[in-house]
């Protein structure tokens, strides 16, 4: 009966008769006519609000509904870390993502021996005796399940049941801090040189024996300018660099035909870095449509693939270049030279800011070292696909694929894929670099 509600008819019954019986008590205790009134619709009022129907919380409607709750097997199994549940060091429970990390062997295992760290040791093992909380937060752990990993573990008492072990794997955390500190440093060292150099050329200077020699002033001034041109160039890679960034998921659109473009680059190329124009040799099918792109970007991919193989190849080689229609409507372009070649090992961080294979010839040449990740990031941006294939001794060679104009444009991609593909011939390598 507790549970039990009035019907609406039922309500206003009652208010009548509260009213009725409120105003006939007031009459009989001798009040007027407008106080019994007044009683009388306060009697109906509180009869009214006393017999609407109760309010359910949304835990009591839960409570009270007779769906099945979860078991805490089937809440562990639907999280994608790897999950543990611990009672007197015996591994209980493990879901999916645990056993894919430390093996199918855990359960029922010692957890000192599906977690082999002294830190997770010495944590559990303490916790367990304890029975609460410990204090200190989680413990970063390193090499499990692979030696590069990182996990972050944490453990919550759980009562009656044990100890809830939790591995949180921050390795993508650690990595992109890791390279947040190194771009900073990378970029700090690349400012400083030639700032060092051109504040100790300045002070001497100063001296007025040195300022009064032309020919050493002269010289003096010559590296002084060197060094400037090279600070502007450094920032002027890094602005790019963060506006290419900027835009990285604003797709471009504009059909851009490469024929005309590769021609400028090669004009604008032959008037700076290199002396003979026929150095770079185009072949451009005649079926390849426009790619869907940015103009300006594209222009600084060429300047960036091509100027390398100039740089980089032997003097006097050819540097060849190569555009033609590839599969699923994409237009390849290939850039060749006939240089020294890169060594495997180096091929997976060549797009990495500031990587470069021989620091000392790249910053003779005028290298920033941003060269290839803003090609990488340029390719990104279009939604392409970036590949390097090296042979040592004999060249290498830097594939884009760009979609066409025509051509849908691909969903992105992992921004994180560097596949390192080392071929038969044992000086031979390459790697894959796929969009964001």
């Amino acid at each position: 009966m507790a549970g039990m509600t009035a019907p609406p008819s039922s309500r206003i019954l009652l208010s009548i008769i509260a009213a009725c019986l409120g105003f006939l008590l007031s009459w009989l205790l001798g009040a007027g006519g407008e106080p019994a009134a007044l009683t009388a619709a306060i009697a109906a009022a509180g009869a009214w609000f006393a017999s609407r129907p109760p309010s359910v919380s949304p835990a009591q409607a839960a409570s009270s509904d007779d769906t099945p709750q979860p078991s805490l097997e089937e809440v562990m199994e639907a999280i994608d870390d790897p999950m543990l549940l611990v009672s007197g060091q015996l591994v209980t429970i493990a879901n999916s993502a645990a056993r894919a990390t430390l093996g199918d062997h855990i359960v029922g295992e010692d957890i000192r021996l599906a977690i082999r760290h002294p830190a997770a040791t010495d944590r559990l093992t303490l916790q367990a005796e304890s029975g609460d909380a410990v204090p200190g937060g989680p413990i970063e752990l390193i090499g499990i399940g692979q030696r590069d990993r990182r996990w972050e573990l944490n453990v919550h008492p759980i009562q009656g049941r044990g100890l809830l072990v939790r591995l949180a794997d921050r390795t993508g955390t650690h990595a992109a801090e890791q390279m947040r500190v190194d771009f900073v440093a990378n970029a700090s060292h690349e400012l400083r040189t030639p700032l060092a150099t051109l504040i100790g050329f300045v002070e001497t200077l100063e001296d007025g024996k040195a300022a009064e020699d032309p020919a050493t002033r002269g010289r003096f001034l010559k590296i002084m300018f060197g060094e400037a041109k090279r600070m502007q160039r450094l920032v002027d890679d890094l602005m790019s660099l963060s506006r290419i960034e900027a835009e990285k998921y604003s797709l471009p659109q504009t059909p851009i035909p490469l024929a005309p473009l590769i021609e400028e680059v090669r004009g604008a190329l032959h008037s700076g870095i290199v002396a003979d124009k026929d150095r770079v040799i185009v072949e451009i099918a005649p079926d390849v449509p426009p790619v869907a792109g940015d103009r300006a970007q594209l222009s600084q991919l060429l300047h960036n693939i091509i100027g390398n193989a100039l740089k980089y190849g032997r003097p006097g080689s050819p540097v060849q270049v190569s555009v033609k229609l590839a599969r699923d409507n994409m237009v390849k372009l290939a850039v060749r030279d006939e240089g020294e070649g890169i060594p495997a090992e180096h091929i997976p961080r060549l797009t990495e800011r500031f990587y470069r294979v021989d620091p000392g010839r790249s910053r003779s040449l005028g290298g920033t070292g941003l060269g290839l990740a803003i090609v990488k990031h340029i390719v990104e941006r279009h939604r392409g696909r970036l590949e390097i294939r090296s042979e040592v001794g004999r060249g290498t060679l830097v594939c884009v694929l760009l979609p066409a104009a025509t051509a849908p444009l691909p969903p992105a991609l992992s921004s994180k894929s560097h596949t390192n593909v080392t071929e038969g011939t044992p000086n031979r390598s390459s790697a894959h670099i796929d969009p964001a």
